[in-house]
């Protein structure tokens, strides 16, 4: 009896945000996967991972919790809580899970680590398959065909003919999902870091630096360093001793909220804010805690709201914060850094040539190379690294034999300075 309002702009919001989200993440597995020629273990319920990957028990620790949530949010009736968290995991598995684990997939050499890489991610998308048939029928036929009956033909005709997942509470370890939480938030700020100094992940720095609430966040933050430093593209990631070892405060009273509560005592109390040692008050105030000040006898808590807190980065610091979250990236770059930053920027320029030319991902590549004497230093340095990356059985300077004309690919590009040309030839 009530009128439904539609939008176009918000379902094409939902394809881009969700429905893409999750194409993407599917084609990424079965295109490798198909290029491994990996298939699933028989299974039954969600299972715990057994390798030594923390990404992988964390995200089936996070599905388990997922299921839980969906479950109970079905049998009250709540749609709402069936489907936001959804989205919530599907965009952690695809901006975390899989940007972290992309080497792992990539990798020739089919390890444990790749095996366990392949499984976690089959049983995420198997599980979320069975998790959105109530509210995208058509999408989780699709996941489930492909997924499971084309590897599993006595598996049931249909995902709404499958059995509802189960969660395993034993699997779900609330230390660890609230440890990768803050590890993506520290890694959001560095990336805000990196807006601020307007330098592009692809050039490596020498450190970043967070500040973090506690001490269990310092440990989380020294466990999962590794995540961060591959995330922000740094050499090194620590803990900050105090805030005040890379930004000094300033503390400004905010006249409006300060005057209405204090009147005429108002002049005096915001020089005995001022008068605080903004090193400490200025780290607690943005923790969302009060400070405490005197005035004539009095004693006063000033709120975090009635002053503004200004942080400024110490000379070759950029600094992000966001709470009592802090993270101080190094910017100063070394010659050495300079130089792995242009082979990363080269080596992106390779990759989208070989995608403009088809070639298919498992394709072995000579690479020719023609270009300004500090790139080709950079590239002479970082040779390994390249070819590792693109595939390259060969990479020679210069222009390759005449009788290749026709059979290959090539590129002009000019970035930081530099200038290249470079051919890539299908390697026979």
């Amino acid at each position: 009896g009530q009128e439904r309002r539609f939008s176009v702009d918000l379902v094409g919001e939902v394809v881009r945000n969700f429905t893409l989200t999750l194409w993407n993440v599917y084609t990424f597995f079965v295109t490798y996967a198909n290029l491994d020629k990996w298939t699933p273990a028989p299974t039954g319920t969600l299972s715990a991972a057994e390798g030594e990957s923390a990404l992988d028990r964390w995200l089936l620790s996070e599905l388990h919790a997922l299921v839980r949530t969906v479950t109970t949010a079905l049998e009250t009736y709540d749609v709402t809580g069936a489907t936001r968290p959804v989205v919530t995991f599907i965009d952690d598995l695809s901006k975390w899970f899989l940007r972290r684990s992309r080497r792992r997939f990539w990798k020739s050499e089919s390890d444990a680590d790749k095996q366990a890489a392949y499984a976690t991610l089959y049983e995420a998308l198997v599980t979320l398959s069975k998790l959105l048939a109530p509210t995208m029928p058509f999408l989780a036929e699709e996941l489930y065909q492909n997924l499971v009956r084309s590897v599993d033909p006595t598996a049931p005709e249909s995902v709404h003919l499958a059995d509802w997942p189960l969660f395993d509470a034993a699997a779900i370890d609330e230390e660890l999902n609230r440890s990768m939480e803050l590890v993506m938030r520290l890694a959001s700020l560095g990336h805000a870091a990196r807006n601020q100094a307007q330098i592009k992940v692809r050039q490596p720095l020498a450190e970043v630096a967070f500040s973090v609430a506690n001490q269990d966040e310092s440990r989380a933050l020294e466990e999962y360093a590794d995540l961060l430093s591959d995330e922000l593209n740094v050499k090194q990631v620590r803990t900050l001793g105090s805030a005040g070892e890379v930004v000094s405060y300033n503390l400004k009273p905010l006249p409006k909220q300060l005057g209405q509560k204090y009147k005429s005592l108002f002049p005096k109390v915001g020089q005995a804010i001022q008068a605080l040692d903004a090193s400490q008050a200025g780290p607690a105030l943005l923790r969302g805690e009060p400070v405490v000040v005197n005035v004539d006898g009095q004693v006063f808590e000033i709120q975090p709201d009635e002053v503004e807190v200004r942080a400024e980065a110490r000379p070759g610091l950029v600094v992000a914060a966001d709470g009592p979250y802090l993270a101080a990236l190094q910017t100063e770059l070394t010659p050495a850094l300079i130089q792995e930053g242009l082979s990363r920027e080269f080596v992106r320029r390779v990759q989208d040539l070989r995608k403009q030319a088809e070639f298919d991902i498992s394709d072995r590549i000579q690479l020719f190379v023609q270009s300004t004497p500090g790139l080709a230093d950079a590239i002479e340095t970082q040779k390994e690294y390249i070819m590792g990356e693109t595939l390259a059985v060969e990479l020679v300077f210069g222009t390759p034999p005449a009788r290749f004309a026709g059979a290959n690919a090539t590129a002009q590009a000019e970035f930081d300075g530099e200038s290249v040309t470079f051919t890539i030839l299908k390697n026979a």
